[in-house]
């Protein structure tokens, strides 16, 4: 059989249009990535910022939205998000100009933006200036019962009232809350911290927002003095801890968060410690742990170097020691907080979560116990001789962790893993799981909180379609349920402005 020959002026005329084909990719990529920007710039960029750092719509970033995944995204786009001024887009853009939308606002900017003082001041909003407002309630209620809940299924706050468990008001909030409300030293006033970077004052008397400012791009938490002077916050992005006076939220001082060597650090976080009457900064890139005090209006930083980078950390309720989680999630690193140095060593197994630590006297001593996102097990430790008293087993990884003074009982979420609508209930003083509760089979059961004087808690089913349920703190008895749009964490203000024993800091 003769095979036929291609003529070679064919031959080139195919080498030829596969060649421009191929030169032709790389413009027809960059040309859709212009085509994307340009939807972007068309639809998004009014509400979002033209360099996505966000505006009255939330900074569209990879950091910022680790919260939300990216298959969710496409649906945000699509069908809008209820109660809020995003809108629908199914009607006007392809799937195609949504999933490109999506992937674009995942990708880090060319140039990583920063955010300084003029960023700052010209953020500053102050619809009702302290002192504007009346100094009595507008409602009745026992000031220092009252519950926070944070409603992140729409980016909404429910206030209830502690002694009736009945909501008293709801309002809307900046997108993705993160590290828990602050409360003023009165309780008169909260402070929220976005991940965007966002810190609102808000009047609990009055039911009004006082003033705002943005303090960053991506912002981990913030911290308000023992004084309730001053309001810090400690960010991802830009590599800084912000000072402002807690009256206004007025800029105080911008502290770049370098070492000797002019390496920067994102923040782990930032905590009040009330009896040293300074802040405590963990760093997330340098090995160091920071201590801040405010001195006529000024902050001086004390540094201490620290045997590995702390993602995460407890204090003993002194404040004479900070407890933090080392990178590898295997150990805990002791520190005095006078001297700097490391005391202890713990072996902690499974990625322990410090934050969401408690304490309570177990047999004359002061034990403290830990969830741990990677394994199902709670450590208790003797605070003491910094000794793992006991891991106890659980069904599954942990989030949160809670108890109070006048309660017997501790209870820990298993928020990861095929358990995760499971709660457990410890006895403090056997040590020993007495109860598990799966208040709704499939949802995932997380984050309890007690009224200020341990009689009732409340517990979240951490859904669209959720609740926040009432139970007795004795017999563990469920009373109510209020329905609820996906709420996290509940936080009430004596046990949060008491520092009381079962509540995390």
């Amino acid at each position: 059989m003769t095979r036929r020959r291609l003529p070679i002026s064919r031959i080139l005329k195919t080498v030829l249009l596969l060649s421009t084909n191929l030169l032709a990719v790389p413009a027809l990529q960059a040309d859709t990535g212009r085509q994307t920007e340009a939807l972007y710039q068309q639809h998004c960029a009014s509400c979002h910022a033209t360099d996505r750092l966000g505006g009255m719509g939330p900074a569209l970033l990879p950091e910022n939205l680790s919260r939300l995944r990216q298959t969710e995204a496409e649906k945000v786009i699509t069908s809008g998000r209820p109660a809020t001024q995003m809108p629908a887009f199914g009607d006007t853009l392809s799937q195609a100009s949504v999933s490109a939308l999506a992937n674009f606002i995942y990708q880090p900017p060319d140039v990583t933006p920063g955010w300084g003082e003029q960023d700052i001041l010209g953020s500053h909003l102050l619809p009702h200036p302290r002192g504007s407002l009346p100094d009595e309630p507008v409602y009745e209620a026992d000031m220092m019962n009252l519950f926070l809940v944070v409603e992140i299924g729409d980016h909404h706050v429910t206030l209830l009232d502690g002694d009736t468990m009945d909501p008293i008001h709801r309002f809307p909030s900046r997108y993705a809350l993160h590290g828990g409300p602050k409360y003023s030293p009165d309780g008169r006033y909260v402070y929220f911290g976005s991940r965007d970077g966002w810190i609102t004052k808000y009047d609990l008397y009055n039911l009004k927002v006082v003033a705002e400012v943005r303090a960053g791009i991506n912002m981990r938490n913030i911290a308000v003095s023992a004084d309730g002077d001053h309001v810090m916050a400690a960010n991802y992005l830009p590599h800084t801890l912000v000072l402002f006076d807690a009256a206004n939220l007025e800029l105080m001082e911008i502290i770049p968060v370098k070492n000797d060597t002019g390496d920067s650090s994102r923040v782990s976080a930032v905590y009040a410690a009330p009896p040293r009457d300074s802040f405590i900064a963990a760093l997330k890139d340098i090995p160091e742990a920071w201590e801040i005090t405010v001195n006529e209006g000024r902050a001086e930083v004390r540094r201490m170097q620290t045997d590995t980078w702390l993602d995460d950390f407890f204090f003993d309720p002194g404040y004479e020691h900070v407890i933090g989680a080392a990178r590898d999630g295997k150990h805990g690193y002791v520190i005095n907080l006078d001297t700097g140095t490391t005391v202890a060593e713990l072996p902690l197994p499974g990625m322990p979560h410090l934050g969401s630590g408690i304490t309570w006297e177990y047999r004359g001593k002061r034990v403290m116990a830990t969830p741990h996102f990677r394994t199902g097990a709670v450590s208790i430790i003797d605070m003491d001789n910094w000794e793992v008293i006991k891991t106890l087993e659980t069904e599954g990884p942990g989030f949160f962790m809670r108890s109070h003074e006048n309660s017997p009982y501790a209870w820990v979420d298993v928020f990861f893993g095929p358990n995760k609508d499971k709660v457990h209930v410890i006895d403090k003083q056997t040590l020993e799981i007495v109860k598990t509760l799966q208040p709704a089979p499939g949802k995932v059961a997380a984050h309890v909180e007690f009224d200020r004087y341990g009689e009732k808690l409340l517990l979240s089913v951490w859904d669209k379609d959720g609740a926040v349920i009432v139970y007795d703190a004795d017999t563990l008895e469920e009373e109510k349920r209020i329905p609820m749009n996906k709420p996290s964490g509940k936080y009430n203000v004596w046990n949060k402005v008491n520092y009381e024993e079962g509540t995390s800091h």
